[in-house]
């Protein structure tokens, strides 16, 4: 026997799928918090040392949060080659304006503090803003367009042709509506995060940004659930299912109906944890910020994010790319991924370096517990930035 074939190809399928949605959650719970800070930069401190404090709080750890965000392009790429071929093409510009954000934040934090010149550390503050306030509502933005289903199709040879035209057309009502979501729902976890780590005046104003943005995650999330109900059309097979097949799209076919997104819920009643924990650990993570519980608060803060992703990933299963203009063209966990044996051996690798990615991580954040308060940052103690 082939060492490959020990593991169905169909269980190598959903294996890869559920580890795509972990490091999805790895990277919005972690590197969350550093998008929410950067997002909340600006509001939570109004001297030039407590932004220091606030830019301190995430140094030495944003870098190693970025480790989710790289291995999760990393599993599209090799797992679902397809979607990574799409997603990555399709939304270029959106990924594009995400890349630049993101690299601002590195750049502010090494520049911002080489000159005296309030001006200079002024613009370096709402540069870290826009490095965390455009990648969160980009991110969720996306999520929206691929719920509604993404304008591409395939031709007889499996080629991928995007029938997208500008950047803008991604910007519609759901779509938007997905992307308020995901900034209150990191702007809340960055809150959270500030509480745990600093104290004085930052952690007071980010009690009160959090606690707000806590009350807007709940009610945005539920509107999103309302409005994805009533006004955005799901899809489903109306051939047979072939679990274990080549991955071949085009043998199957699909259509597209109102409701149908939430036929997994009525069929599997289990799956209605995910969007209680989105709609109730909000209102936890509110309680708890306000009672002063940062532990507790940022937890639950965490667990809401898990809700919220995992009810998306429910709610398509087994779609992960819809098309929009071509139904039978869209990608889905049986008929999108690598081979057998390419999904077997990544799966060795997974196995192997997950573990060690979060043991060191568990590792970094025990030795950097603690608060960073002011004195520290006069005295230049340690702290860099």
């Amino acid at each position: 026997m082939i060492l490959h074939q020990l593991i169905d190809y169909e269980i190598l399928r959903v294996i890869w799928w559920l580890l795509l949605g972990v490091v999805l959650i790895g990277f919005a719970v972690t590197g969350g918090f550093d998008l929410g800070t950067g997002a909340l930069l600006p509001f939570v401190a109004k001297t030039d040392i407590e932004r220091r404090v606030v830019i301190n709080s995430i140094g030495p750890v944003w870098e190693g949060n970025q480790v989710w965000l790289i291995l999760g392009g990393g599993a599209i790429f090799a797992a679902w080659p397809p979607l990574y071929a799409v997603s990555f093409s399709g939304f270029y510009l959106a990924m594009f304006a995400t890349l630049f954000a993101l690299i601002l934040r590195p750049v502010g934090f090494k520049y911002r503090s080489k000159r005296e010149s309030a001006a200079w550390r002024t613009g370096w503050d709402w540069a870290l803003f826009i490095g965390g306030f455009v990648p969160a509502l980009i991110f969720g933005v996306a999520i929206g367009n691929v719920l509604q289903g993404v304008p591409f199709h395939l031709n007889d040879d499996l080629r991928i042709f995007y029938d997208g035209t500008t950047l803008f057309e991604l910007l519609n009502p759901y779509a938007i509506l997905c992307g308020l979501v995901s900034v209150a729902m990191l702007i809340m976890h960055g809150a959270a995060w500030l509480v745990l780590k600093t104290d004085g005046p930052v952690a007071t104003r980010a009690r009160g940004f959090g606690s707000i943005a806590a009350l807007a995650t709940t009610v945005l999330f539920a509107l999103g659930g309302v409005f994805l109900w009533l006004g955005v059309d799901g899809y489903r097979f109306t051939s047979e299912v072939v679990t274990d097949g080549p991955s071949n799209p085009l043998s199957k076919t699909v259509e597209v109906a109102g409701g149908v997104w939430f036929a997994n819920y009525a069929a599997h009643p289990w799956m209605m944890l995910a969007p209680a924990l989105g709609l109730v650990f909000p209102l936890v993570a509110f309680v708890l910020l306000r009672a002063r519980r940062e532990v507790l608060a940022l937890l639950s803060s965490s667990l809401a994010i898990f809700g919220i992703i995992s009810t998306v990933g429910l709610t398509m299963f087994p779609f992960i790319l819809p098309s929009s203009v071509d139904p039978k063209s869209s990608l889905t966990v049986w008929d999108a991924s690598s081979s057998h044996m390419t999904l077997f051996i990544m799966l060795v690798v997974a196995l192997i370096f997950i573990p060690i990615i979060v043991a060191y991580t568990s590792w970094v954040y025990r030795v950097l517990w603690g608060k960073v308060d002011e004195k520290a940052i006069r005295d230049d103690s340690g702290h860099a930035y």
